[in-house]
């Protein structure tokens, strides 16, 4: 009875162990550019064609190690943060100290596909802005600026709350609170644009209930 209950006992200890290496196999740790970053073979193989796929399959590609096994990739760390997480979560959240262009850089080296398309969208429509303000102003329009304040859960109510000629211009995420695993949500800046001096029928529009709401939303601004 004693040796079937050591049996049964170092039987256990094993399928622990088992257990305990299949998940150490999970993770994943990188090297990029000197800083560390820990994450799983899941997260990296959001994108199969991407080369952060190839790196976690043990015979795809051949790359170097640091003394603590992480993978080394000379990119810069500072961007591979949002390539991180959109992986992780699908969200493409950049913080207001990097640019659009820096994170396609490296979109574009880890050959992230979905990533590549959404932020050069992010771009031209940035562009697109510009060059319909720089047109404004060259017709000799004025316009009213305001910039709104806001969560990341707000955002949808906030777009639909415009009228009365108040037009989306611009979205700034200024990321402050965000943590990825945490309930709170992105903080952003939101600007919008009116014509100055717009007029219906020869008279000046009064604000309705909804462009009060947008109004008290940019007073916590």
């Amino acid at each position: 009875m004693a040796d079937k209950v050591e049996k049964n006992s170092h039987e256990d200890v094993m399928d622990s162990e088992t257990t305990a290496s299949k998940n150490s196999k999970q993770w994943v740790r990188l090297n990029v550019g000197g800083t560390h970053f820990l994450t799983t073979k899941t997260t990296l193989s959001g994108d199969p064609n991407s080369f952060l796929y190839r790196l976690c399959q043990d015979s795809e590609l051949i790359s170097d190690r640091d003394e603590t096994g992480a993978y080394l990739i000379d990119r810069d760390p500072t961007y591979f943060s949002p390539i991180l997480n959109y992986l992780r979560h699908g969200k493409l959240i950049i913080n207001k100290d990097l640019t659009e262009e820096g994170v396609l850089e490296e979109a574009e080296f880890y050959n992230i596909t979905k990533l590549i398309q959404l932020v050069s969208e992010r771009i031209n429509n940035r562009e697109k802005r510009a060059a319909d303000r720089l047109s404004q102003m060259q017709n000799g329009k004025k316009f009213v600026y305001r910039v709104l304040q806001c969560h990341e859960d707000e955002l949808t109510q906030m777009v639909s709350t415009l009228s009365d000629g108040w037009k989306f211009e611009q979205l700034i995420n200024i990321g402050s609170q965000y943590n990825y695993g945490n309930e709170d949500h992105a903080e952003f800046l939101c600007v919008v644009s009116r014509e100055y001096g717009a007029t219906i029928n020869s008279k000046e529009t009064e604000p309705t209930d909804r462009a009060k709401v947008l109004q008290q939303k940019g007073s916590r601004m």
